[in-house]
């Protein structure tokens, strides 16, 4: 087994205080976690990669079939070079998959993230893809449910204090990546936070995940079977800062080996308000921010703020859906400033 980077939670330890204590500690101080024990075996781990890497090895005419232009939701395929991360382009290719919904008419329209909302693309050359990627979202959705619920445990609040914000089921969003090896050093995908509340990691046995840690970038080194979990950007308001979002990237592989993982992100619904926890004095007086205020956007506007996201990273999707007069008159209204105007030259007219 490689040497643990991160610390080691025990999904099966939770029922106990010592295994909430170490829960509270790696996510408050570190913000990152391995996760053991989950119920996926490191046997399927490995079947879903496989699985991924049978995708990627579709022809271009039989990927771009489902290309994530074809999609209002930002669903679909991406090759290399078509999502940003601050501001740069990564070096990987993708198969996005959300929750499958139908899509709401234009006239149902009353705010823009409503526009989120639609189906999946699935590949007609894979018929096995559909059905074992639901069934694999399925199980990391309830995973990350229970873990949510411990983690508000842990602060010493109701286990359900959020359950409200996910309803019958969370807002949940999964990537299947491919990295392909470089010649040179370069951006697998750029430093940032993720905006939800959890988000799972599947890695294969190739290196990349780096933390950041003070002044440093630390490895996280694969542990078959372990799933990597990093505390989002979304429960840390919800904590008042108690609980850590930090900044992550992906280095490309530059020796001959190509990295795969599937990435996966639980939020509160788009339609959610998400409160303050009221934490103990003891915790209370630990934490760092970023925000008291309840009415702080992140937290009052989570679907617009997942658009965003959407927007800026994915501009050619934006440019073929997002610039119908409309809908621009639904994100001006709903942003400060309309953010395709930074995006289209159409907007900027």
């Amino acid at each position: 087994m490689n040497a643990a980077t991160l610390p080691i939670i025990s999904l099966t330890s939770l029922d106990s205080d010592e295994g909430l204590a170490q829960l509270r500690h790696a996510a408050s101080e570190v913000g990152f976690f391995y996760l053991v024990d989950h119920g996926i075996s490191s046997a399927a781990q490995q079947d879903y990669l496989a699985l991924s890497r049978a995708f990627f090895q579709l022809s271009a005419e039989q990927k771009q079939a489902v290309d994530m232009l074809n999609s209002p939701h930002f669903r679909g395929y991406n090759a290399m070079g078509n999502e940003m991360t601050a501001g740069r382009l990564d070096a990987r290719e993708q198969f996005d998959w959300m929750n499958e919904e139908l899509a709401l008419s234009a006239e149902q329209l009353k705010y823009p993230w409503q526009k989120l909302i639609g189906p999946n693309l699935w590949p007609s050359a894979m018929p096995t893809l559909k059905p074992t990627l639901t069934k694999l979202q399925t199980k990391l959705s309830d995973i990350t449910v229970d873990l949510l619920q411990k983690l508000c445990e842990s602060l010493g609040v109701d286990a359900h204090a959020l359950d409200h914000t996910i309803g019958a089921q969370p807002y949940t969003h999964a990537k299947l990546i491919r990295y392909p090896a470089q010649q040179l050093p370069q951006q697998g995908v750029g430093a940032h936070k993720d905006p939800g509340y959890l988000t799972l990691v599947m890695q294969d046995s190739q290196s990349g995940l780096k933390v950041e840690r003070g002044n440093e970038w630390i490895d996280v080194a694969p542990i078959p079977g372990a799933l990597v979990v990093n505390i989002g950007e979304l429960l840390e308001l919800a904590s008042n800062g108690f609980l850590k979002a930090t900044n992550h990237k992906v280095e490309s592989p530059i020796q001959g080996e190509e990295r795969y993982s599937i990435a996966f992100f639980m939020a509160a619904q788009l339609s959610a308000t998400v409160p303050v926890l009221s934490l103990p004095p003891e915790l209370k007086s630990r934490a760092l921010g970023p925000s008291v205020d309840p009415n702080n956007p992140l937290l009052t506007d989570v679907g617009n703020n997942v658009l965003k996201g959407r927007l800026r990273s994915h501009p050619h999707v934006t440019r073929k859906h997002y610039c119908d007069k409309p809908l621009r008159h639904l994100l001006a209204k709903s942003f400060a400033h309309t953010p395709t105007a930074d995006i289209c030259d159409e907007c900027r007219a």
